[in-house]
């Protein structure tokens, strides 16, 4: 039972639930806002298309081709709102901080390794080494 409770208790598990939770309501935030925005915008342009109705038959069975149209459609438009106002905003956000994080490090010269650039000793071949001053670049 002790390893079960391990098991419930650590914390990528933890952390996967809250992500699934967090995903679902960014999933509902999202849809709403496709429904919301979106969607009556493209009704500026020539009317909200549906094409949930549109099937083909063979031998007496249909094929709702539509459903699968829509539900492209619905895809592309939350991809595309996806990528241009979250993955995009947070990629610059994430270079930004990155280069605040590169200048904080430097190449150690016995075995090339990045080492924070106030080190006096190297964390992975344990040469020892001349600490950077702050404001000096290498």
């Amino acid at each position: 039972m002790s390893g079960f409770k391990k098991f419930l208790f650590q914390g990528n598990l933890v952390q996967l639930a809250v992500a699934v939770v967090v995903g679902a309501v960014f999933s509902n935030l999202i849809t709403a806002f496709t429904e919301g925005f979106i969607t009556p915008l493209l009704g500026v342009f020539g009317g909200i298309p549906e094409f949930k109705g549109l099937y083909f038959e063979i031998n007496g069975s249909r094929f709702l081709y539509g459903q699968f149209v829509d539900a492209l459609v619905s895809f592309l438009l939350t991809a595309a709102i996806l990528y241009f106002f979250v993955v995009l905003p947070m990629t610059k956000l994430l270079e930004r901080f990155g280069r605040e994080e590169e200048a904080a490090t430097r190449t150690c010269p016995e075995c090339r390794s990045d080492i924070d650039r106030l080190a006096t000793r190297c964390p992975h071949c344990t040469s020892q080494v001349e600490p950077e001053r702050q404001g000096v670049s290498s």
